[in-house]
């Protein structure tokens, strides 16, 4: 599907000089001379390339529509990450650098969310938020205040955050995957 160059948003996935990109920002500009144009930071999805590109009004682009597809994480082998299709039962090993950080956040038999784009994995979705146990907690230091004061946590995977001064060693806690942030105690 065509689209003008300046109806780009973050998010859209379009076709430009031969591969296939994420549009992360964009900012309309409008110069005092010449047309206005939409300056769009542009990710490339196959091999992790930034690009920033300039969108007149009077150009097209493609985008693209991907598929989704119900997967399982399944185990890591390497720098490998082994997912299986829910429907099929066919196994999908993935470069761990596909998903980057996020990674980090893979339990054994968590569904996921794959998009592909001509039957070729393109990116992974994990949930939003997850539950992690805290294996390492820095002690409350006497005096701070309780209000915005923050410690540092270690994850059972190895991922730190910050948490309130309340939270100890083995607590449950949910995280937010993509920011790495700490949102509430687990029930």
């Amino acid at each position: 599907m065509k689209i003008s160059g300046v109806d780009i948003r973050p998010g859209n996935i379009i076709e430009y000089e031969g591969g296939i990109w994420r549009a992360v920002k964009i900012q309309h500009t409008q110069p005092g001379k010449g047309g206005a144009y939409m300056q769009v930071e542009l990710k490339n999805l196959i091999d992790g390339r930034k690009n920033n590109v300039r969108f007149r009004s009077a150009e097209t682009v493609e985008r693209v529509r991907l598929d989704t597809k119900d997967f399982q994480y399944l185990y890591a082998e390497g720098d490998q990450l082994v997912f299986m299709d829910k429907d099929t039962y066919e196994q999908v090993h993935l470069p761990k650098d596909l998903i980057g950080e996020p990674a980090a956040f893979l339990q054994d038999g968590m569904d996921v969310i794959m998009e592909l784009h001509e039957e070729r994995p393109i990116s992974v979705q994990l949930p939003d938020q997850i539950e992690a146990t805290i294996v390492e907690a820095d002690a409350v230091v006497k005096g701070q205040t309780a209000s915005s004061s923050y410690k540092p946590a270690i994850l059972d995977n190895g991922v730190r955050v910050m948490v309130p001064p309340h939270i100890t060693s083995g607590t449950r806690i949910v995280v937010d995957v993509y920011e790495q942030t700490y949102v509430r105690r687990a029930d």
